[in-house]
């Protein structure tokens, strides 16, 4: 059997880098920028309020009570005229430009006011609520650079700074598609005997999607070598990855793995993994193809193992993996000791370290506990046997990816 290691440095060695391109910061969340960003104007731009209240002297509330006579209002998104003297003050809502003249912000839970007065009650020292121009960001600074995947925040700073249409690399057009006598659309009223409805593409597509890929959906193919032989050519001209569910095991009504032998660069590994064994990979006309098992625990952490990490480099990100955690088993477990297992797992903090449970049964058709875990304990090969109470290394699946390749494949 093939390392899971080496399976995934071949795979990575693979893939490309998808082309850059400009797109509308509203629809770049989950791409990867291209080009460093440079901030070109402050933010804020100007010396702003972080309060409602009133913008005075810090000397003049240095004691108090104290009475100032109030110039002016001053609402967001307008500028006043008032300059604040000694004994003055200007009403100002948050985010208002700070008037000449004034260092501090007393909020207006601490006044009362009165006619063309307020009164200061409590004690507010110099450069209270006072945001200063550039205290976020700074003209010049290098604010994200090349290789950032872009969260909701990131698209929130990029719209801040005036970056209406970032440089990012292209999302990835992906074809998803089953395979499959026996695979009926989710959507079946009923199954006759032998039959399953279709979790794969569903899953698939969640993961795509939440991965920020573009799905192209081929439906379900049935074991007819022309007509998937068809499909297959087509989604490797229309797309920038196949990827393929079930038919890639040892059986010899397995057509998917004769099919692909026949279109081009594709091995069938026997990966030592657990779940997740057999496995395809290559390429069809210069395009990669993911031959993922048919059993959908396997489907997903196949995904998360080689399909993920080589999207994400495609992508241009240079974090590819999940980040992982060391924590304790809650329970014994036993495993295969010829390969890699990935058991899923409820991980919690419970006084001050992480503790996994198994999240429900562990066999390869078992996707309901892969739906109730947030992460994998990845019990290594040589191992079999770990103890209740044993150190293990969790993987946690839910969580943005944290590791490069050089930290997880030297």
């Amino acid at each position: 059997m093939k390392p899971l290691a080496e399976a995934q440095r071949q795979v990575l060695a693979t893939v490309g880098r998808l082309p850059p391109g400009r797109v509308p910061v509203w629809s770049s969340v989950g791409l990867v920028l291209a080009d460093d960003v440079i901030a070109t104007q402050d933010v804020p731009p100007f010396p702003n309020s972080a309060m409602d209240g009133y913008a005075v002297k810090g000397a003049d509330v240095a004691a108090v009570p104290t009475v100032l006579r109030v110039l002016e209002d001053v609402a967001a998104g307008h500028v006043g005229t008032a300059t604040v003297e000694p004994g003055t003050a200007v009403k100002i809502m948050t985010g208002a430009p700070i008037p000449p003249g004034a260092d501090t912000i007393v909020k207006v839970e601490d006044t009362e006011p009165g006619d063309g007065a307020v009164r200061i009650m409590a004690v507010t020292e110099p450069g209270t609520s006072v945001r200063e121009a550039g205290g976020d960001v700074r003209s010049g600074d290098l604010v994200f650079d090349t290789g950032t995947r872009l969260t909701p925040a990131h698209l929130g700073v990029l719209a801040a700074i005036g970056v209406a249409e970032p440089t990012v690399f292209r999302r990835p057009r992906v074809a998803v598609m089953s395979t499959g006598d026996e695979v009926l659309a989710p959507e079946s009223p009923r199954l006759a005997p032998g039959q399953i409805r279709d979790a794969n593409r569903p899953l698939l597509t969640g993961l795509l999607s939440e991965l920020g890929a573009e799905v192209h959906d081929y439906g379900i193919v049935v074991d007819d070598a022309t007509l998937l032989r068809s499909t297959l050519l087509r989604a490797a001209e229309e797309c920038d990855v196949v990827m393929t569910s079930g038919g890639v095991s040892m059986g010899e009504y397995d057509l998917v793995k004769a099919v692909l032998t026949e279109l081009g660069d594709i091995e069938l590994w026997r990966v030592a993994m657990q779940p997740a064994k057999p496995f395809a990979f290559g390429q069809i006309r210069s395009t990669p193809l993911f031959g993922l098992p048919g059993n959908p625990v396997s489907v997903l952490v196949a995904f998360e193992q080689f399909a993920r990490p080589a999207l994400l480099s495609m992508m241009g990100s240079r974090l590819l993996f999940r980040p992982r955690l060391r924590g304790v088993l809650a329970h014994d477990v036993h495993t295969d000791p010829e390969k890699t297992v990935f058991l899923r797992m409820n991980v919690t903090e419970q006084d001050g370290r992480w503790v996994a449970a198994s999240a429900g049964g562990q066999s390869s058709n078992v996707l309901s506990a892969a739906a109730n875990a947030n992460g994998f304990a990845v019990v290594p090969v040589g191992t079999g046997s770990v103890d209740e109470g044993s150190v293990v290394e969790l993987e946690m699946f839910r969580w943005s990816e944290t590791r490069t390749y050089e930290d997880v494949l030297g």
